[in-house]
């Protein structure tokens, strides 16, 4: 088997924050109603969280931090003190790369210049807005608390405040989205001057208030429609595609989310945080944290905060390893198959060869090594392409959220 090296692995950190103002119904993330006492509490929670986990796995100290992401829930419901402490007890115990991207998620209606100044001078350089979209009839069925005003309001202000690195995240195939609807959605983001723009179908996931009500959407082929005509107008606006859902100016991709689509490794703190290392004897370790608020809190007090902690199975890697890389349009590089999982490639070749032979992989040699990558038919068959390397015995998992 390959020798693994994980201090050569990326090391990210994701921070939850797990309350709202108001659930949305199509939301399936660990997010709850606000609870206006709760921050002093949970902020000393999540830096007693890093300490525990660095006496669990001491060799964390030893690796940058490359990026760090708030995600929730709604992060920009906390203030700039309580992120600034955060980041202050992350740093005590962790080693930040000098040039670490680190985001924070803000919905527009929390959002006021005066915060965006206090997260910039907390540390954050990153800010990822949930728009969803400028339609107030959309905004309103889809339960979100801001209008399409204040969405334009908290970007520029945040962009005054000094924030150049901005996504913004845009759903289609909404009820009742025609396609001209959609490609407004994408035109009224892309005048707003952000780097990067995150472009989602709304899903009717399981536990949300749309699956149990589903309201009328677009159907399948006008979903196509609308998911290639919005890449074309980012596209002509300078926004390249390198994921099946994010597009970017040209060298302003997310750093944190290229590292969960590269296998890369990240610590996860907080109520429900997921998180997957590296360990020195080569395990890969899935974790993750008790999921309600309050039963995160009690087991940081006690130091029993682990709903999970287990490593993969080998016969699991190749397909954990693919349900991520294959999501990026450049693929990975054939070398970094073994980098990541320490399994030789001859463990993938039949299914590679498979994949090949179907039309929906291809093997390109380039100077710094050989990549393998979906094709344009292995894109828009991504799942069935996964599946292929989807251990006979083994349901499907969940791909990472990434925003």
């Amino acid at each position: 088997m390959p020798a693994m090296q994980p201090a050569a692995i990326p090391l990210s950190l994701y921070v939850h924050i797990p309350w709202c103002v108001r659930k949305c119904p199509y939301c399936d993330f660990n997010s709850h109603e606000r609870q206006d006492d709760a921050e002093p509490q949970y902020v000393a929670a999540l830096i007693q969280d890093v300490v525990q986990e660095c006496v669990r796995v001491p060799s964390l100290a030893e690796r940058d931090i490359v990026s760090v992401f708030f995600g929730g829930g709604t992060p920009s419901l906390f203030s700039g003190a309580s992120i600034q402490t955060i980041l202050d007890g992350m740093r005590r115990q962790l080693r930040f790369a000098s040039d670490c991207e680190i985001t924070l998620e803000t919905n527009p209606g929390t959002a006021e210049y005066d915060r965006f100044e206090a997260y910039l001078e907390a540390g954050v350089n990153r800010l990822s807005f949930g728009i969803q979209s400028f339609d107030p009839a959309k905004l309103k069925r889809l339960g979100r608390i801001h209008d399409e005003q204040q969405a334009r309001a908290a970007v520029r202000a945040a962009q005054r405040a000094g924030f150049a690195n901005i996504n913004l995240d845009l759903m289609y195939a909404l009820p009742e989205q025609t396609l001209a609807g959609a490609l407004q959605d994408v035109a009224e983001a892309i005048a707003l001057g952000p780097i990067h723009l995150s472009h989602y179908q709304l899903t009717l996931e399981p536990n949300t208030l749309f699956a149990a009500k589903p309201p009328p959407l677009p159907d399948d082929d006008l979903a196509y429609d609308m998911q290639l005509a919005c890449q074309d107008a980012m596209a002509a606006a300078g926004f390249t595609q390198y994921e099946v859902s994010a597009y970017a100016a040209a060298g302003r991709q997310a750093r944190h989310n290229r590292n969960y689509w590269q296998f890369g490794d990240y610590i996860g703190l907080g109520a429900g945080a997921h998180g997957k290392l590296t360990l020195p004897d080569g395990s890969i370790i899935r974790s993750a944290r008790k999921k309600l608020p309050r039963s995160y809190l009690n087991g940081i007090a006690t130091n029993h905060v682990l709903a999970e902690w287990q490593a993969i199975p080998k016969h699991r890697l190749p397909f954990e390893f693919m349900l991520n890389a294959l999501r990026l349009n450049e693929g990975f590089a054939v070398a970094q198959f073994a980098q990541r999982t320490g399994l030789p490639w001859s463990d993938i070749q039949p299914q590679i060869d498979s994949a090949i032979a179907d039309g929906l992989l291809e093997l390109a040699a380039e100077p710094h090594g050989t990549l393998c990558r979906p094709t344009e038919l292995g894109r828009r068959f991504l799942n069935d392409l996964i599946e292929r390397f989807l251990p006979d015995e083994s349901p499907p998992s969940d791909a990472i959220a990434t925003r």
